[in-house]
């Protein structure tokens, strides 16, 4: 009665070691499963872990590859050695895993030489369970398991292993999204740096040489892509058209329609037309082209070295900024309504400026760049900015970038800058 009384206890705190592993092992599948979302890892750590808690000879996780409607080894253990890539039938007839898959439920057979469904393999398997990984009730895979004696899985153990099939099937939908999540992250990002790359070749590439003036400009989209844009284009008789726009709205949308306006403008400022009527043409094709609420402002201006003369329209845009000998001041004429929102005239300013005058087309993302304090660098210091004598575009930029301190700019940064240069 000692010896039995000693056994029964002996098989209970076993029974009790057993479990608490148990538990054990279903916290740590839990938290692989929340910590680890690349699919391959965690299959591999969920497969080694439960053959070396249970010290099972066999067992593998066998994924649906709806394609073909195979099964496929995404993670198997035998002894020491892994196994992956090998494929299996689906079916009633196709083995047990098979048969399982078709059905959706979970199969045992404790003894696979007495299994209809038993396919060979190896040599010493004699007992083999098959656990349908499911997902909204549909089957994503197999849980496999291959024991060399007869009966080596009671049912207790059986329940154990379809509650860890259950959690293991949530890991797998979790890294299945975060994949996809993860390659369409990856497949916006090569669109966007296209886009990018394609917006960068849209802006001018060099400075145009204007008998009587320095030109100098640039644009920083706060985004891969935006919907500023400056541009320079040459025309008859020694002049140059000068363009700074802005269209409403960030991101891939702004850029679309700042590609289609540029396009627009370029065409009609071929034609050798006024300011004020380059503007007019291109309002009209963005009344019919633009979505509504979308529109577009601008200030394009035709310097004439000829004459030494500026003239320029304005579509809604910000005031340009003028310096000359007298000083500075914003050239508060009047302005035309926005791009693509309704018909309307354009009135044109010209200007004859002296030697050392500049004139500055610029957008809002200059005058609205904040600080940490959320103070806005504002017109006047762009004003005293320009008033020093070597200010050009690009010391603007680099002015900006110091009142910042060197956050991201919150819109699009353009600037053009046209100085008049003493006769020669």
């Amino acid at each position: 009665m000692f010896w039995q009384a000693n056994a029964e206890r002996s098989y209970a705190e076993l029974d009790h070691v057993l479990r608490i592993e148990e538990l054990f092992l279903m916290q740590r599948v839990a938290q692989k499963i929340n910590s680890i979302l690349d699919l391959e890892p965690l299959l591999d750590q969920v497969v080694a872990d439960v053959a070396k808690t249970f010290g099972y000879s066999r067992l593998a996780l066998l994924l649906k590859d709806d394609d073909t409607n195979e099964l496929v080894i995404a993670a198997g253990w035998t002894g020491e050695r892994c196994m992956k890539g090998t494929r299996f039938k689906i079916g009633q007839q196709e083995g047990i895993s098979g048969h399982a898959a078709s059905t959706g439920e979970t199969f045992y057979a404790s003894d696979v030489k007495k299994n209809p469904f038993y396919i060979a393999g190896e040599e010493d398997s004699r007992s083999e369970l098959d656990i349908p990984l499911k997902v909204r009730d549909s089957v994503i895979g197999i849980f496999n398991f291959q024991e060399t004696k007869t009966d080596a899985f009671t049912p207790e153990r059986i329940r154990l292993l379809e509650a860890l099939a259950g959690h293991i099937s949530t890991g797998i939908e979790n890294a299945r999204l975060f994949q996809r999540e993860r390659l369409e992250k990856e497949r916006m990002a090569k669109e966007l740096e296209e886009a990018r790359s394609i917006q960068s070749r849209l802006f001018p590439r060099s400075f145009p040489k204007v008998e009587g003036f320095d030109i100098d400009g640039i644009c920083m989209p706060c985004r891969e892509v935006g919907g500023d844009w400056y541009d320079f284009i040459p025309l008859q008789g020694g002049r140059v058209g000068i363009v700074v726009a802005d269209v409403c709205g960030k991101g891939i949308a702004a850029a679309f329609l700042m590609s289609s306006a540029r396009s627009v403008l370029r065409l009609y400022a071929a034609r050798e037309l006024s300011p004020g009527e380059v503007l007019s043409e291109v309002n009209s094709v963005l009344l019919n082209d633009f979505p509504s609420a979308r529109f577009a402002t601008a200030v394009y201006a035709i310097v004439d070295s000829s004459s030494r003369t500026i003239s320029f329209a304005n579509a809604g845009h910000l005031h340009p900024l003028f310096i000359d000998p007298y000083g500075a001041r914003f050239l508060e004429s009047q302005a035309g309504l926005p791009l693509g929102l309704m018909e309307c005239t354009f009135p044109e300013v010209r200007i004859k400026p002296e030697p050392g005058s500049r004139l500055v087309l610029y957008t809002d993302g200059v005058t609205e760049s904040v600080n940490s304090s959320l103070e806005e660098y504002g017109q006047i210091r762009l004003r005293d900015h320009f008033l020093q004598e070597t200010a050009t575009a690009q010391t603007l930029l680099g002015d900006l970038r110091d009142f910042t301190s060197g956050r991201p700019f919150a819109d699009d940064v353009t600037i053009a800058a046209i100085t008049a240069t003493p006769f020669t």
